[in-house]
């Protein structure tokens, strides 16, 4: 029972109004045979638009039936002229409905060009900030960079109008221990100094440590009383069974005297 398909499964379920069969006789002509073109969801349930067609159908049945016979000239030009009136009443109906239709697309038309510029606009704005974040971004490296270079300047100046005859000085070495920016603690790399050249000066040596020899006469100024250890193990405050137990009644008595104390 897996595979079978049932014949009353939801698929296959009756959705439409149902519609029983019917009998016209020769001498009647139901007035709902002319609404048989209207079916459920195209037409049913009638609306305003369908009220106004059902209205029109009847009209045109009363116009019909009140047309003359064509039975004399006289008859016969005005059921013509009657006919001519009729067509030029379809024909506003028709232009006036045509005029509707053109209306509704205007505004569907308007409504989404509307949409279609509101997106657009969203986003130029979008593809604005974007560009406008990139210009705030260029001009604050271009400002920083143009800060760095008249701070570079401007030192170059400071040292140049300190000697501005370009007389020779002699070193002074006192000042120049006195000042601990000079070239004596800090001297630098376009000068010729190189401090990763010589990182292995500031390492410490030490001859206890790096030789053997060193090594021996170091444990032999070591006292016994850093390699031969006497601890004695505490002896328990509690009373201890053979089983290595304590009581509670011990425990009890070490808490309490160190309460007293």
């Amino acid at each position: 029972t897996l595979g079978t398909q049932t014949d009353y499964r939801d698929g296959e379920a009756q959705t439409d109004p149902y519609s029983p069969e019917y009998v016209v006789h020769s001498s009647s002509v139901p007035e709902i045979l002319t609404l048989a073109v209207l079916t459920w969801g195209r037409g049913l349930p009638a609306g305003q638009a369908e009220m106004e067609i059902i209205d029109r159908i009847r009209e045109k049945r009363a116009w019909e039936a009140a047309l003359p016979p064509m039975d004399s000239p006289s008859n016969i030009a005005k059921r013509l002229k009657m006919m001519e009136a009729m067509e030029r009443k379809e024909w506003a109906y028709r232009e006036e409905e045509i005029d509707k239709l053109q209306k509704v697309q205007l505004a569907v038309f308007k409504k989404l060009l509307q949409s279609r510029e509101e997106n657009q606009n969203e986003l130029d704005a979008v593809r604005l900030y974007i560009q406008w974040q990139n210009h705030q971004k260029a001009k604050k490296e271009k400002m920083r960079k143009i800060q760095r270079d008249c701070a570079l300047m401007l030192r170059k100046l400071i040292a140049k109008r300190k000697n501005l005859m370009g007389k020779l000085e002699r070193r002074d070495i006192i000042k120049e221990y006195n000042d601990f920016s000079s070239q004596t603690y800090a001297p630098l790399s376009r000068n010729g100094f190189f401090p990763d050249n010589n990182s292995d000066y500031y390492a410490v040596k030490n001859f206890y440590l790096n030789t053997f020899a060193g090594l021996c006469e170091l444990e032999k100024s070591v006292p016994d009383s850093v390699s031969q250890l006497k601890i004695k193990a505490p002896k328990p405050k509690c009373t201890i069974t053979k089983t290595g137990y304590i009581k509670k009644s011990g425990r009890l008595d070490a808490v309490l005297a160190q309460v007293h104390q």
